[in-house]
């Protein structure tokens, strides 16, 4: 075993961030290491997506991402630890261990892209491959101090990405270097014929465009922790001092985002989560002198874990006759209503910017108290531009009392990458980061 290989699996110990450490590493040569989220396929090894129906499953291609990264001279050490399918907020849904944030161990990672946060925070220079749904990349991000970036939906191939819901899925980026947005955000992105959603889009060019004008809501500031209002507001006044005109709005939308997503995640879950019974994917050691429906009843019991069911559960309730109309159809107008409230803000202003989570990483002993309801509105600030498919950043602000990182969101219109890398990049040298232990 190479010694960066030795070091990971020691490091992997410590944290859990890795399902699957790569079996072996060419080290030559002039090309650089990046992990990839357990949802992305990868043909040298497993893709399980946290879960334990996927056990064993060795996909035969790479996913777009991937693909493009290893084609750029990128060598993939190992698939980052999620929560199942993408579903949860803290990483704690992975059947194959808890990503431990590298701030606290006893604290959660942020979820679901929990090891991608966890592994760009700890390893030096690295770059993380994680997916969005719902603020899966920005809120592990924030947790872990880390800088994420989700692109304008369709920007990047979702061509071997395991799905969660359709139409809301993104690849990003998490790095504790911003500058690497600048440099693997191009690799990653562009069109694909494997993908018809990332065919209608204009090409990436980054030009260096800043920020000038910035709306804060006033709505997103309701319910957020004394420590996290506190860094925000310090951020702000940064953002001044530098020339960024800053302005309090009111967007009454945003607090429909989070019900709206979660009535069309679950009910897309649902349907691409079908195709899990136990004979093409994972496992397949199910009694197969049952009938049909016995034998995939008995197999997803088994094998998806609570979160999982739960959610199948709902959006197979909320997509029945009777119930459709009711809640999926009026969830989809909602998603239009919320793109139209950011489209009217960004006529006057460049961004919208918001705390990006409400209060820092908690506990896992905090966490197993919470009901599902509590967990599913942490996302409240993370949902809207996930719902809008808008491209949004999340950048370290500013630390608690007992040096826990939060984060500061930033939202530009569709296709409006390019703001948010050069805010990356001059935020960087700014602000200064801590970093936690830096081990390989």
């Amino acid at each position: 075993m190479s010694d960066v290989l030795a070091r990971l699996h020691a490091l992997n110990g410590r944290y859990s961030m890795f399902s699957c450490i790569a079996e072996s590493l060419d080290e030559g040569g002039n090309g650089f290491l990046f992990s990839a989220k357990d949802s992305l396929t990868s043909a040298d090894m497993q893709t399980r997506c946290g879960s334990r129906i996927l056990d064993g499953h060795r996909p035969v291609f790479d996913a777009a991402p991937i693909e493009r990264m290893r084609a750029a001279g990128g060598k993939l050490i190992g698939k980052n630890n999620m929560d199942e399918f993408g579903f949860g907020t803290f990483c704690t849904n992975s059947a194959y261990g808890v990503p431990k944030n590298p701030f606290d161990l006893e604290r959660s990672c942020g979820g679901s892209s929990g090891g991608s946060a966890c592994a760009a925070a700890v390893i030096d220079g690295h770059v993380s491959l994680g997916a969005s749904t719902g603020g899966s990349v920005c809120c592990p991000a924030s947790f872990c101090g880390t800088y994420g970036i989700v692109p304008t939906y369709g920007r990047v191939s979702r061509h071997g990405l395991v799905d969660y819901g359709s139409s809301l899925d993104k690849v990003g980026l998490i790095s504790s270097d911003p500058r690497m947005f600048a440099r693997f955000l191009p690799v990653i992105s562009g069109k694909d014929p494997r993908d018809p959603t990332s065919c209608a889009q204009p090409p990436l060019e980054l030009k260096g465009e800043r920020i000038r004008s910035a709306a804060v809501p006033e709505e997103s500031l309701a319910g957020v922790s004394k420590d996290v209002l506190s860094a925000f507001e310090r951020s702000l006044e940064t953002l001044r001092s530098t020339g960024v005109e800053v302005r309090r709005i009111s967007m009454p939308s945003l607090r429909y985002a989070p019900p709206a997503y979660f009535i069309i995640a679950t009910a897309e879950a649902s349907t691409n989560l079908a195709r899990y019974v136990g004979m093409r994917y994972g496992r397949q050691e199910g009694d197969l002198s049952l009938k049909f429906d016995d034998y995939f009843t008995s197999f997803r019991t088994e094998y998806f874990g609570d979160e999982a069911k739960r959610r199948i559960l709902l959006g197979t309730y909320i997509r029945m006759e009777g119930f459709r109309d009711r809640y999926y159809a009026k969830a989809l107008k909602v998603r239009l209503h919320v793109i139209a409230s950011y489209k009217e803000v960004f006529r006057d202003h460049d961004a919208v910017i918001t705390p990006t989570m409400p209060f820092v990483a908690p506990r896992f002993d905090e966490i197993s108290e919470m009901t599902p309801m509590e967990t599913y509105s942490a996302d409240f600030l993370t949902c809207p531009p996930d719902l809008a498919g808008m491209p949004h950043l999340s950048v370290p602000c500013g630390y608690d009392g007992d040096g826990m990182p939060i984060g500061m969101q930033v939202v530009t219109d569709h296709w409006g990458e390019d703001p948010l890398v050069t805010f990356a990049g001059e935020w960087g040298p700014l602000f200064g980061a801590r970093r936690p232990e830096v081990s390989l």
